[in-house]
Order: C-alpha cells, then structure tokens, then sequence
C-alpha cells in the first residue's frame, strides 16, 4: 500500500496529487493530515458547514445563477464595482485568460513561485524570464534588481506573487505602487494576492483600489484559499473596466458552480467568524514557526502566507521525507524539488492548529534523526545529488524546443559534464538575477534535462551582454570554471610570431558572439526569440551591471480606503 502512495508523487510532474487520490489509495478512505494543500483550517465554522450539507441536495440539483449575479454579489461584499471585476472557475482560469488574451511575447517572474505563471505562458508559446530569488537573502524579492532585469531583457509583462508561493516573501504596498509606477509602459503588470489575506505586515496591504485607476495593472485574487473551500474553484480578479472586461467577455457564462453561489451568499453573515479565523492563522504561523526552528539543522524562512517554506537540514533528502512522513505518519507535506528555483532540500509546510503542529514535529524529528533529537542527520550515498528545481518546464521544454539559438546550444553541450547537484541552491555573496525559461532556445541539441541544466550559468550569462561576464556569472554560479574549449577573450592567449619559414599558426579560436536582443515585437502567435531555456535558469549568474539601488518615488493615488468588513482589499480589521 505505500508503493502505491508513494508512486502517485511520481506520476504527477508539477503538483502534488489529490486528497482524494491519497483517500483511495491510503486503504481506509481517508486522507492524511494535510500540511500540503494551503487551506484556512478554521473557515467555514462547523456551523456553515453543517449549513451547506442541510442544503447539498438544491445546491447539487439545480443550475447556478449567472457569473454576473454571483459576481455582483461579491462586489457588493468587498465594496467594488463591478465592471472592475471577472470572477473564475479557480484563479488558475483567470491565469489561463489573462496569458491567451493580454500576453504577446514575454512574461517575467521571480521564481520559485506558483508554477502555473511559469508553465501556462510556455505552453503557448511565450518567452518567460525567469529571475531568481537568493537563498542568501532569505529569498527576498529585490524589486529594484527585478525592475533592472525586466528592462535588461526586454520583457512586456511582470507578474509578482505577494505573499509568494512557496516561501511566504512579503512586499509592502508603497514598494509595489513605485514598481508599478516604475513600470507604467510594460503591457501588463499582475499582482497576484493569492495569499495576502493571512498577512499581518501592515493594515491595509492590497492594490486592489490601485490597479482600478491604471490601465495596465491586474490583481488576483483567491477564494478558496483564505475561505479554506479549494473544491468549489473560485476566485477573481481587479483591474481597470476595459481590462477585466476583456476577460470577463470571455468567460462562459455559467463558469461558476452553485457551491460557489451558496458560499459568496452566505458570507454577509459571517464576516465576524472569517476575521476571527485570519486572526487565529497568523497567531499559529508564528507558534509553528518557533517549533520548527527548534528543530535542528532546520532552516525556517519568514512568511506572511499561511505556510512556511523550511530547508531540510544537510543530507536530508525531500523526497525521501516526504515519503516516510506519508507512510510511517500519515502526514502529507508539500516537497518543492518540482518547483523551478527551488530544490529538494525545501518542504512548504501549511500552517494548521497547533494539535496537528506537534504530530508534524513529532514525526520530523523521527524521519530526520531517528528517535530522539539531535541525533546525527544520516548523509546521502556519494553521488547523489538533491532532484531538479524544474521538472515541469524541463518536460515542457523537451515537447516544443525548436532547433534555436546555436551559439547558446554549443556553449551548453561544452559545459555538458557540470551536472552534479542541479538544482540545489548555492550559497552567494550577493543577490543575483539570471534571464531565462523559453520553449525556444539552446536545448534541441541537449539530450537531457541534465545536461540542460549543466549550462544554465553560461546560457543565462549569455543574455547579459558579453563574453567577459559569461567567465564570471559561471563561476559564481556554478562553482566550476568555464569549459577550456571556450576561453573568455580575455584569456585567450595571442599567437606568439611564427619564424620564417614556419608555416602561420592557425587563427585564435573565437569566442561566440555576445546576444543581442532582436528589435521590434515578436509578431502575434510566434514564439519570442532569444531567450534562454528552462533548463537554463538553473545556477545563479551576476546581477546586470548599473543595476539601479531604488524606484523613483510614486506619487500618493488619494485613493479611499473602505472602512466596512470586509473592505475593498478582501481583509479584516482584526489582527
């Protein structure tokens, strides 16, 4: 019966499998404890749910109303126009439209993040670049750095997760409406909110009523997270009219379920109950933050989300944690080696009651040091490395790559043997920007992910600019030196004069030339050209040169905040 648990993680590329996969395969019909799928454990109360079973025959047997009814509701609920507003089946239909109808070429991400803005732009086509956050800042999101890349790479569309997914990063209102001013001619920028009602950072943290008045500006926001109902698949999105109408206009019209009806109008109701369940997530995020940290070798980072992203102390292989913590506990956790930028040395652990917390460090210290703490952390066999960070884009990669840019595939067959430990943060001195992830590029001539993954400092050094960076982005990216077949021009040796009669010494070998972005956009429905592959984001390279340190400052919106629960941002005033 484990094997066959554990093979459904192998079966699924991008996420973990279902509960209810886990119920039929787990014997009694029951799931785990689940500190996997990022739910608010206390909403709806016992009594709503009580409620919603009293009424499943109706609310199974017949059709929901509109998506406009349902819609106009919710807007009522949070104090927005309507004409502001798409509601989908799930915030990943809203991603699906948001990347068919307002993404031409190019979409920028930092990463790791939620995968489906990494994979769902690639799988039409686009070039995503992919700009990672350091494990050596604690993976803070450097909005200056990632306005510089965004530049330096030409991109037209920039989304950022806040809170993000899977390490919980937090970024201030202020800070993102400078980006966002900072950014004012890019094609779209989408701020997605998935999370933002779990944190405490500061009173009033979404841009909901900022993305209204700017024409290319997208919030999105979720439902089944914060209301703890991921089954019903709803969730929705804030922009100008013009913008939500586009997507609105494309949505069917019966794209919500009659749960999803029931719940929004039910809500009025309980607005006392729902900031009273925010209030008790952010009090344990802090408990079990503290409990985990206790734990040794364990790293926790800070998060504003209702999770916590956790490395794995020195040896601990996630797969094989997450495993034993399935089998032998009957507790599920999320193992982010499937995760582009991250590896399997990282687990995102939900935040549940602190009943659950204490089974979940009962059963870390057991798979982690045997039966008592502080025991020695067994070592993997020599030879094996942490899994990749990008299984998902790597099968994509392999399923669309065209025969590319050949200077870059060259360049990646000659660091060919660099393969060991992909995928695997590396410790650096300094936070670090790499250009990366197109379904184009440099892999047709790559036969694995491996040895896609091997080049990625110099693939993604290629994209800054010059051959002499390319010697210095690899080394500290990878912690090996360049291949000698491709020397940096700097360090090509001249040939010494030959004597006559000797024959003339052949020419220096040349170093490929540095990529220089193609002007003028990429026609509409053709892949963006020169971007690097997804399998090349893996290592760090430096920061472009003349990053600058700060935006400008943005000019104050006047924008009134609503006073009423819930208010225009979808938060409590409790906590």
């Amino acid at each position: 019966m484990a094997d066959n648990v554990t093979s459904l993680f192998r079966s699924t590329a991008a996420h973990s499998p279902s509960m209810a996969a886990l119920a039929r395969e787990g014997g009694d019909g029951t799931g785990p404890v689940d500190f996997c799928i990022p739910c608010n454990p206390y909403f709806p109360t016992p009594a709503m749910m009580d409620t919603m079973a009293s009424r499943l025959k109706d609310i199974i047997t017949y059709y929901p109303s509109s998506a406009d009814t349902i819609t106009a509701e919710l807007c009522n609920l949070l104090q927005l126009p309507p004409q502001a507003v798409a509601m989908g089946n799930g915030s990943t239909e809203l991603i699906t439209w948001i990347d068919h109808l307002l993404v031409r070429e190019s979409l920028a991400i930092p990463v790791p993040t939620f995968g489906r803005w990494t994979d769902q732009p690639m799988e039409t086509g686009k070039r995503v670049d992919m700009f990672p956050l350091q494990e050596s800042s604690g993976f803070a999101l450097d909005l200056a750095q990632y306005a510089e890349f965004i530049r330096t790479r030409g991109t037209r569309v920039a989304v950022i997760c806040n809170p993000n997914n899977p390490d919980g990063g937090f970024l201030h209102k202020h800070a993102l409406v400078q980006f966002m001013d900072a950014m004012a001619d890019l094609d779209l920028i989408v701020i997605d909110e998935s999370f933002l009602e779990f944190a405490d950072a500061e009173q009033e943290p979404s841009v909901v009523q900022e993305a209204m008045i700017r024409p290319n500006v997208i919030v999105l926001r979720s439902l089944g997270k914060n209301f703890g109902l991921h089954g019903i698949r709803f969730g929705y999105m804030v922009a100008n009219p013009s913008l939500a109408g586009r997507v609105r206009s494309m949505l069917p019209k019966w794209n919500l379920n009659a749960f999803a009806e029931y719940v929004v109008f039910m809500l009025k109701e309980h607005g006392a109950e729902y900031a009273q369940s925010l209030h008790q997530v952010r009090r344990d995020r802090l408990d079990m933050a503290s409990q985990l940290a206790a734990l040794p070798g364990l790293t926790v980072y800070p998060s504003q989300g209702n999770f916590l992203f956790v490395r794995l102390p020195v040896g601990a292989e996630g797969t094989v944690v997450r495993d034993r913590m399935l089998t032998e506990h009957r507790i599920l956790v999320r193992e982010c080696g499937n995760k582009i930028g991250s590896s399997s040395r990282f687990l995102r652990l939900v935040v549940r009651p602190q009943v659950d917390v204490r089974r979940l460090v009962s059963g870390l210290e057991q798979v982690l040091y045997g039966t008592r703490r502080g025991a020695a952390v067994p070592e993997l066999a020599q030879g094996t490395s942490y899994s990749s960070g990008t299984a998902a884009v790597d099968r994509l990669v392999g399923q669309t790559n065209g025969a590319g840019m050949q200077d870059l595939a060259a360049m990646a067959v000659g660091g060919g043997g660099m393969g060991g430990g992909v995928g695997m943060p590396m410790p650096v001195a300094q936070p670090m920007a790499v250009a990366a992830a197109a379904p184009m590029g440099a892999a047709a001539s790559m036969g694995s992910a491996a040895s896609m993954g091997s080049a990625a400092s110099m693939g993604s050094a290629a994209s800054m600019g010059s051959a002499a960076s390319m010697g210095s982005a690899a080394s500290m990216g990878s912690g090996m030196p360049m291949p000698a077949q491709m020397p940096a021009p700097a360090q090509m040796p001249a040939p010494a004069p030959a004597p006559a009669p000797m024959p003339t010494p052949p020419p220096a070998p040349v170093a490929p030339a540095p990529f220089a972005a193609p002007s003028g956009p990429t026609p509409v429905g053709v892949p963006a050209r020169g971007g690097l592959t997804a399998a090349q984001v893996r290592g760090m390279t430096a920061p472009a040169p003349g990053a600058p340190q700060e935006l400008s400052q943005a000019p104050a919106t006047g924008w009134p905040n609503a006073q009423s629960w819930p208010n225009a941002a979808g938060m409590g005033q409790t906590g």
